[in-house]
């Protein structure tokens, strides 16, 4: 019995013998059976180019990996290939525009008008402005000229006119006023030294030891240092010992360590 034992073990592999045989196994299973290719590795298949760093391959221009292989992208008349690797690979030409996703389709550019620098809207010609789908001439009024905006009338009035309706009408500036030029808000102002007053440009009434101010609020006129505001007049400050005019010159406080008290600047505690 104990001799029977002996010649089934001796028929047993070794362990260490064992691992070989899986091993050598998996090497010849290996070679035996090609590598696929997913996503720009593996063998190179046709239509494509090996990367120039980092190994692989990549699909040539108008084509796309699928598997191990590059198949050409269905590309609309009008377009190009992008070189994306996502979406749908084609992009429309300049003057195109995408219709359905499966076709580029001519941007409609209407009679006096451009293709816009950007390829993908128009722009109506010089003095010609937009209307709707279409554009339509200018009608110029009397003393006015044409601007850049096509979208709304395409002109302004001249200098000293403004806008009524479909004309330029003058513009009624008071006596001692100049035309602001502005686009927005008050088309006159008063000239220095005179104060807008019921349509009007009054003078300012500048009292002694005063400046003109042209700030839009206040009398038009403000106290030189040293002078506060009183009524309309400027008065004399008199400045009490330990003060000193504040930043504006037209009040003041006391120094640095002094307090207000009746009037003076006393040593506070």
């Amino acid at each position: 019995m104990i001799g029977f034992i002996a010649t089934v073990r001796s028929w047993v592999p070794a362990p260490s013998l064992g691992r070989d045989v899986i091993v050598a196994a998996g090497v010849i299973a290996f070679l035996a059976f090609p590598v696929v290719a997913q996503d720009g590795i593996g063998p190179l298949p046709d239509n494509a180019e090996a990367r120039s760093y980092g190994g692989g391959w990549n699909c040539a221009l108008g084509y796309r990996v699928a598997g191990e292989d590059c198949i050409a992208i269905d590309i609309p008349e009008n377009a190009y290939a992008t070189g994306r690797s996502y979406g749908s690979g084609w992009a429309c030409r300049r003057g195109y525009e995408e219709a359905g996703g499966t076709a580029c389709e001519a941007i409609p550019v209407p009679e006096k008008a451009f293709l816009r620098s950007s390829g993908y809207d128009w722009q109506c010609e010089r003095g010609y402005r937009e209307d709707g789908e279409t554009c339509v001439l200018i009608v110029l009024p009397n003393n006015a000229y044409l601007t850049n905006d096509t979208s709304s009338s395409g002109w302004t009035c001249e200098r000293g006119f403004t806008a009524s309706s479909s004309d330029c009408v003058p513009i009624a500036v008071p006596e001692n006023g100049y035309i602001t030029n502005a686009d927005h808000g008050e088309e006159w102002a008063c000239e220095r030294g005179f104060f807008e007053i019921d349509g009007r440009c009054d003078p300012v009434a500048l009292p002694p030891n005063a400046f003109l101010d042209p700030a839009f609020y206040g009398p038009g006129w403000r106290c030189e240092r040293g002078f506060e505001k009183v009524g309309t007049a400027c008065v004399a400050i008199d400045l009490p010992a330990n003060a000193h005019l504040e930043r504006s010159g037209n009040a003041w406080r006391c120094d640095r360590g002094f307090q207000l008290t009746d009037g003076e600047c006393v040593l506070g505690r």
